[in-house]
């Protein structure tokens, strides 16, 4: 007989506050001050890019539970609101304790070991501001769409994870004044290099580059303000497998809705104009709570290239060469070695390359009828992918 007691809510906790428990401990990575300082900042955009998943999959389903009027609570005894009205709180004490493990620690050390990250354009020094100008000029401008709302030209769609610049413009002698937006292109890269002086490498961010030639965009216009900002949308899949005709098709619908789903938070650059927060606010359908104000560069998932810059080996981990698997050397045929007996692979500390010359030799034997690999994250240029290409 099983001891009803075992259900009571009491003895359970609420899956997505697990989780947010969980995302606090990579970030507790980000802030040991034993690991090497690089590191530390993967860790931090580790942190920012699961909660970017989170948001879209995890809260994305409990607005949909609410939409749903569903009031049925969780094995911790939890309604779909109470979650979100926990989980509100929880996100803004995590988001508050990343940026000041950006501010107050990661940026004085990276300065002190020779990066300096130009927080604000407005702390260019002149010769770097005619750099970024003219860098704006030559690689920047032409690839930029401003878009400005007024009664002829309705509020656009904003991009889920997109990056943007927020405006509010006023015509020359009038009062009134007009919003107006632009996406940092995805295209160029986010990290701008200054003109190095000695052995300091200085950077900006493309955003605050872009936020310095507003005027440059809306030329008959005043710009009154101009601040970042970044929307995330529900993009939880949901998709009736007996019911799709054609799932392959199904599911690229899917993916392009993801990119116009439900707006479920905003973050915007801290001490915004309140008419601009105001404007976002109402044309995204989004209350207080999901409205996230940063104390500093918006996507923190931009800290991963800083780590990859070249130069500063001596704070990152010695990278590990995994060991070659003795059974399969080089150019061996795998069909007729594994024909010999099993071979097992420790993964990460034997190389991985056994497994892509596998699906490469399989993918040119005539003999192959199919292969069937569950696929996770593949990188942007998996040879895995492209040797099932090959076979298709």
């Amino acid at each position: 007989m099983i001891d009803q007691k075992f259900y009571l809510p009491e003895y359970y906790m609420n899956r997505e506050l697990s989780w947010i428990l969980f995302d606090n401990r990579v970030l507790n990575e980000a802030r040991d001050k034993s690991i090497p300082l690089f590191e530390r900042l993967k860790f931090l955009s580790i942190t920012s890019s699961n909660l970017d998943e989170f948001f879209m999959v995890r809260i994305a389903s409990l607005k949909d539970l609410i939409h749903a009027k569903c009031e049925k609570p969780d094995i911790a005894g939890l309604t779909p609101g109470e979650q979100l009205e926990r989980l509100a709180a929880e996100i803004h004490r995590l988001v508050d304790l990343q940026y000041s493990t950006y501010n107050k620690s990661l940026l004085p050390l990276l300065e002190k070991n020779g990066l300096q990250i130009v927080e604000h354009h407005e702390e260019l020094s002149q010769e770097d501001a005619a750099y970024v100008d003219k860098y704006f000029e030559e690689n920047v401008y032409p690839v930029l769409t401003p878009m400005a709302v007024d009664s002829s030209r309705p509020f656009p769609l904003i991009r889920n994870k997109s990056l943007n610049i927020g405006a509010l413009l006023q015509k020359k002698g009038e009062k009134d004044t007009e919003f107006a937006t632009v996406q940092v292109p995805s295209v160029l890269n986010r990290i701008v290099f200054l003109p190095s002086q000695g052995s300091v490498k200085k950077i900006i961010f493309l955003e605050e580059i872009i936020e310095r030639n507003m005027p440059r965009l809306f030329l008959n216009y005043t710009v009154v303000c101009a601040h970042p900002y970044r929307i995330m949308r529900n993009a939880d899949l949901t998709i009736d497998e007996d019911e799709a005709e054609d799932l392959l098709k199904e599911i690229e619908k899917q993916i392009k809705k993801r990119q116009w789903g439900e707006a479920i938070r905003l973050e915007i650059e801290t001490g915004a104009h309140k008419q601009l927060l105001k404007i976002l606010k109402k044309e995204l359908s989004l209350d207080t709570e999901n409205i996230y104000e940063i104390d500093g560069p918006l996507d923190l998932t931009v800290m991963m290239k800083v780590y990859g810059m070249d130069g500063f080996e001596h704070l990152k981990t010695p990278k590990y060469t995994p060991q070659m698997v003795p059974q399969l050397p080089p150019d061996c045929d795998i069909f007729e070695e594994i024909r010999k007996g099993d071979i097992l692979l420790h993964h990460p500390y034997q190389t991985f390359e056994p497994v892509v010359e596998f699906i490469r030799q399989a993918a040119k034997d005539p003999e192959v009828l199919a292969i069937k690999h569950t696929l996770y994250r593949v990188s942007g240029n998996s040879p895995i992918i492209a040797a099932l290409g090959k076979a298709a």
